[in-house]
């Protein structure tokens, strides 16, 4: 498949109420969109198959939709630390950042992500934060031995520390990769509930925007995660 086809694709998806609201928003930074939701943008990306080459070219459009297709179609074998580094710089939208380190896309799954996302959590730039928590949320779930307790108690460390100092979409991050760690392990729900109860639903509501709080506690006592781990 090549550009010209998935444009094509892109327009035989489009959501006019999802367009609507990306019209309303503040932060596009001129993108256009065709309104896909995400669920359907990874069933797209399914479709379109792994492709580095077309990866490579549709991140240079000025579609966000075309872009997120890019960063699910990428192969994550070939993704290098520099690509990573000028992909950051490039994060124009917010949305797009939330999807470039979670959301299954390919750079978590790359070898180069864990290096990547310790040298971003000490990063002084606010996307390169916000990126570096969302890969802690990806690797949260995940079974290498890479990533160890010792690891997320430093994270939940690093976000008590921080999180107060941090723009909203930083903490929301932190919040996500909050209640990924805390969904790991006794020992890691315990240390993030502890946290999560102490900073309270995190208000993440930029201007124009009406969400609920995101609330960690909610999720790190589910009575799914209670019975998967056995807590009283």
């Amino acid at each position: 498949m090549n550009q010209a086809q998935v444009f094509e694709l892109l327009e035989q998806n489009k959501n006019i109420r999802g367009i609507e609201h990306w019209n309303k928003m503040s932060n596009t930074n001129n993108l256009t969109c065709y309104g896909i939701g995400l669920t359907i943008q990874r069933k797209l990306a399914k479709q379109i198959g792994r492709n580095r080459e077309l990866a490579q070219t549709l991140w240079l459009s000025s579609c966000y939709d075309a872009k997120v297709i890019a960063l699910l179609i990428d192969d994550p074998k070939q993704i290098t630390v520099e690509q990573a580094e000028q992909q950051v710089d490039q994060l124009n939208s917010g949305m797009l950042s939330h999807v470039f380190s979670s959301c299954d896309a390919t750079l978590a799954k790359s070898p180069i992500a864990f290096e990547l996302a310790q040298r971003w959590l000490n990063s002084n730039d606010l996307n390169r934060r916000k990126c570096a928590f969302g890969l802690v949320y990806e690797f949260s779930k995940k079974k290498s031995k890479i990533y160890t307790e010792d690891f997320f108690m430093l994270v939940i460390t690093d976000i008590a520390n921080n999180f107060a100092k941090e723009a909203k979409s930083v903490q929301l991050a932190m919040g996500g990769a909050l209640m990924g760690i805390g969904k790991r392990s006794v020992a890691l729900n315990q240390a993030a509930l502890s946290l999560a109860h102490q900073l309270g639903p995190i208000d993440f509501n930029e201007e124009g925007s009406h969400c609920e709080p995101f609330d960690v506690v909610k999720h790190l006592t589910s009575d799914y995660l209670v019975k998967k781990l056995g807590l009283k």
